[in-house]
């Protein structure tokens, strides 16, 4: 099997995109399939697949500086891929370079997949253009209308697409390193340094930016912190700092963070609070439970689908702060709640291999490309 995989997203980006790909790289690896990413970033050679990297041009992204958009219109790319010659086209997002990447596959008859990462369209009230959601879904539907699989990656986020329209949406989850993320990090030192070595830890992780609801984490704290003495600890970065550390001055702040030392804050914490109502999955979460600490997320998007409520953590109404701090109370007043529900949330991170997902995956790559190859009329030839 020849692969091509077009991504905005791989390593030094550290979102969930990023992640999800990364790993597909070192499961494709495993199992012998050869694969082309196309991408306007590119890892750095620790990575063993850094090689099979194709850098796309691309400029910033506006709303995230960070990011950025692969324009794939000068780079004559068709040379690498009928190099590659591509049994297999799978597009990880509707932009400028998935749009490319579809048109290029189409003129070639080669089949398309596609796999469903970030609710954009939900994203649109935060920016003020919520009048606009319908328009985004009618393009989605067409894009993904195109691909003959959509691999989502919980079920509310499949029900969603269906809601809307999109077809043939198919499972695939995500995975955690149980050996990287570990109750067995756990560091007194590191409680020590930010004064919390006698009073609970509530973690954050992720950008710092309004989609994730981090008002409603704001208001749940100022309900809180009159009543229980307690420390809130925010990793990442991003557009609303600055406003955050002006609400909640006396969180502490990390800044980005990866390898060791976030895992160590994982395991360091007590509890995971994360108010987020955009996710389509919620690897933070599985994050936070593969570390041993149970989580309160709320009962929208794929959060939901992550967290046993009353099992691993709580789920909270979707933007109520209120209820969202009711939630948080329960484990800062019953030190053993917090204990039960972290081992039992380690229990359910050990559910999500990601070698097993992947396989699945890779099965589905070979499932489609068989069916397209059945499809292709057999034309019989009589010899003169």
């Amino acid at each position: 099997m020849n692969l091509a995989i077009f991504t905005e997203s791989l390593p030094p980006n550290t979102d969930g995109v990023q992640k999800t790909m990364s790993f597909l790289a070192d499961s494709l690896l495993e199992q012998d399939v050869n694969f082309k990413f196309f991408s306007p970033v590119k890892p750095e050679s620790g990575y063993d697949w850094a090689d099979r990297v194709r850098k796309v041009s691309s400029v910033p992204l506006a709303l995230y500086k960070e990011y950025k958009i692969g324009v794939p219109y000068f780079d004559n790319l068709e040379y690498d891929l009928d190099f590659l010659n591509p049994d297999l086209v799978h597009i990880a997002a509707p932009s400028l370079m998935g749009l490319w990447a579809l048109h290029y596959a189409k003129r070639n008859n080669i089949p398309v997949v596609s796999s469903y990462h970030t609710h954009w369209v939900h994203y649109f009230p935060y920016f003020g253009i919520g009048g606009l959601e319908s328009y985004g879904w009618a393009f989605l539907k067409w894009f993904h209308s195109k691909c003959l699989k959509n691999y989502t990656p919980t079920p509310s986020a499949i029900a969603e697409l269906e809601k809307h329209g999109i077809p043939n949406a198919e499972l695939w989850q995500r995975g955690i390193e149980l050996d990287k993320f570990s109750p067995r990090l756990r560091s007194t030192q590191l409680r020590q340094s930010i004064g919390a070595d006698d009073k609970p830890i509530l973690l954050f992780v992720g950008r710092l930016i309004n989609h994730k609801d981090l008002d409603d984490l704001v208001v749940a704290h100022n309900m809180l912190k009159e009543r229980y003495d307690y420390q809130i600890v925010i990793v990442g970065d991003g557009p609303m700092r600055q406003e955050l550390e002006e609400k909640m001055p006396d969180a502490h702040y990390t800044g980005y963070l990866k390898g060791k030392p976030l895992y160590e804050w994982y395991a360091s914490a007590d509890l995971f609070v994360f108010p987020s109502t955009t996710e389509t999955f919620g690897n933070v979460i599985l994050e936070s439970f593969a570390s041993g600490i149970p989580a309160v997320g709320v009962a929208k998007g794929g959060v939901g689908d992550v967290i046993n409520h009353g099992y691993d953590g709580f789920l909270a109404k979707p933007n109520d702060p209120v209820d969202f701090a009711v939630h948080i109370e329960k484990f800062l007043a019953d030190s053993t709640l917090l204990k039960t529900l972290g081992r039992q949330g380690r229990e359910t991170a050990k559910k999500y291999s990601w070698s097993a997902i992947n396989s699945r995956l890779i099965d589905s790559y070979k499932s489609v490309i068989e069916g397209q190859q059945i499809k292709k009329p057999f034309i019989y030839s009589k010899a003169s």
